[in-house]
């Protein structure tokens, strides 16, 4: 159960006794391997932390967002042409696709994407197992 589940059901919890009987589904991730310019990479991470977080964390469903800078490959090979990793959950897909066709993605988004470089960036969605 993540955070912002168990601290509503925590709150249930208090107000009436006992757990909530159905428990909370498990948030998809997508992951996007992204192709960050060397030279822009301050700006990025900058854009990420100050406008980019705050804006995706008030969207409804939201659960998670990360930007992850790639430091080593222990093992096998490194996603081609990867420097940063972005990584958004939501409850549900429908709920990011939401997000993805707010006036708000739309305005974030390409400041973000105007410091990649090459195919920019590859998508992959996940659910938990």
């Amino acid at each position: 159960m993540d955070r912002r589940n168990y601290l509503i059901a925590m709150a249930a919890a208090g107000a009436t006794g006992s757990m909530p009987l159905k428990a909370a589904s498990k948030p998809i991730q997508l992951h996007c391997d992204l192709n960050v310019d060397p030279k822009r990479e301050k700006e990025m991470v900058t854009n990420f932390h100050k406008v980019f977080e705050p804006v995706i964390s008030k969207q409804p469903g939201f659960v998670e967002v990360k930007m992850l800078k790639l430091r080593s490959v222990p093992a096998g090979a490194a996603p081609a042409n990867t420097n940063y990793r972005l990584l958004i959950s939501f409850e549900t897909e429908e709920q990011r696709v939401k997000w993805v066709a707010t006036a708000e993605h739309q305005r974030v988004w390409p400041e973000i994407e105007k410091t990649l470089t090459g195919v920019k960036f590859n998508a992959v969605l996940f659910d938990p197992a």
